[in-house]
């Protein structure tokens, strides 16, 4: 008798997800054996073809990853194989270790700026996972040369070289971006490099980098608009979800234009039956504005159907694991670690747990369950580094029940579906009967509660 034994890297499972969703929890898990598979000495793009260490998804699957897993040892040796394999002339190739060169194509396989951006972006990342300050200052000097490098690849303030919105959903067979103009992906990473760069330099005491780092920034966010902006429809580009998304997440799209930006985005999944479109590059941002926007309505509508090329239909088609297309293909990876971004969303936006704006390392959490589509509870648990994090939340008979854990020495804001005429109760008893909780206000649907350390039981009543 064969008895097939699973092996992968010892990252401790650091948490666990489900809900009412079966569609959803079956996504969960599709994701969720992707992650497991490649997570190696590297994090591997999949586990039977080439098994290298692709640096996009560390920093745009990593926020997914870090929920179920801990990823601060891996993420700090892959920062050093970077750190390694940066060449003279400041470029990170796509792939560290750099164990192969993918010459066809000229060099679109070994200098594209969502990948080597890895260099800046997973740093900073580990530091606001973890508090791996360490991590920054042995990085720094990287940043700096990868930056630089960037620098003189840009015409204008403009990089249109790479692989774009790799894998996004266009009439052609996937592979480079089809829907998306390459400059606007990889100058919107630029742009976020440099934004990044500029409150790391502050962070690390180099007031005078930061400054030079923001100018540059500036220009480089004017000539990103002067190429891509159109001010009478208010769409970047070919007005792409990957386009319009990264314009948001990045900081790239005056206030006074945010509003029309996202209302496009979600107008264009609505004209689309909720199709997403977005590829490895875009999706990640598509989702993060439509939960920042409080449009998880728009996220579940768009994750809910076998149907068309996404989730549900891998599952649809036998995936076992999550596959390199959206349509699952036959004759590309069907066991891949990219595409998984939803799990950061099922975590932190429809369970609910979410770092604080700012905070470090889960020091501040926002509590922040979204009942959505026929969802009527859900279930997440995160070790985080201060603690046990868990949001654990009900539809019931007689309004809306969570169960929230918060660890030792960290605080957490607690945002409850009601209304100012709303009766709140914690462990049966109003609010107004525990001196320890505040209440910080009631708008936009949300009670705001602010809690510190332990274990509550809250219930919403209309």
């Amino acid at each position: 008798r064969l008895t097939a034994l699973h092996t992968r890297n010892a990252a401790a499972q650091v948490g666990e997800f489900s809900c009412s969703n079966a569609l959803l929890n079956q996504t969960n898990a599709l994701i969720d054996w992707a992650i497991k598979s490649n997570l190696a000495s590297v994090f591997t793009d999949c586990p039977h073809r080439e098994k290298l260490g692709w640096l996009e998804e560390t920093h745009l699957m990593g926020a997914s990853m870090r929920y179920g897993y801990d990823i601060a040892t891996l993420g700090r040796k892959t920062v050093a194989d970077m750190q390694a394999s940066q060449l003279e002339n400041g470029l990170v190739p796509e792939i560290a270790p750099e164990y192969v060169k993918f010459e066809w194509g000229g060099d679109m396989f070994r200098d594209s700026p969502e990948w080597g951006s890895a260099s800046i972006i997973l740093p900073w990342y580990l530091y606001q996972w973890y508090g791996d300050q360490q991590v920054l200052r042995d990085s720094y000097p990287m940043m700096q040369r990868y930056l630089a490098y960037l620098g003189t690849q840009a015409h204008n303030h403009i990089i249109t070289k790479g692989l774009g919105d790799w894998y996004d959903l266009g009439p052609k067979p996937p592979g480079t971006s089809q829907l998306t103009p390459m400059g606007v992906t990889g100058t919107a990473t630029y742009y976020y490099d440099l934004t990044l760069l500029a409150g790391i330099a502050r962070l690390l005491g180099h007031a005078d980098h930061a400054a030079a780092y923001e100018q540059l920034g500036a220009e480089v966010k004017t000539a990103f608009n002067e190429q891509f902006f159109n001010p009478q429809t208010k769409q970047y580009a070919t007005g792409s979800q990957a386009a319009n998304a990264m314009a948001v997440y990045m900081g790239l799209v005056a206030p006074e234009n945010k509003a029309a930006v996202i209302e496009n985005l979600v107008q264009d999944l609505r004209r689309n039956d909720n199709r997403l479109t977005a590829g490895d590059i875009g999706y990640r941002y598509l989702l993060r504005v439509l939960e920042d926007a409080g449009r998880s309505d728009v996220i579940f509508a768009m994750n809910s159907r076998a149907d068309v090329p996404g989730y549900g239909y891998q599952l649809a088609h036998g995936a076992t694991a999550l596959t390199e297309s959206w349509a699952a293909l036959p004759t590309v990876s069907n066991n891949h670690l990219m595409l998984g971004h939803l799990t950061e969303w099922l975590y932190g936006g429809l369970a609910g747990i979410r770092p604080a704006e700012g905070a470090v390392a889960f020091a501040k959490i926002d509590i922040r369950p979204t009942p959505v589509g026929d969802v009527t509870s859900a279930r997440a648990r995160h070790h985080s580094p201060y603690g046990l994090i868990v949001s654990d939340w009900q539809q019931t008979a007689t309004g809306f029940a969570l169960t929230t854990t918060i660890p030792a020495n960290a605080t957490a804001t607690v945002y409850l579906p009601a209304t100012a005429a709303s009766l709140i109760l914690e462990s049966g008893q109003p609010l107004a009967q525990h001196p320890e909780l505040r209440l910080l206000g009631v708008g936009q649907g949300r009670a705001r509660v602010q809690v510190g350390s332990g274990t509550y039981h809250f219930e919403v009543k209309p």
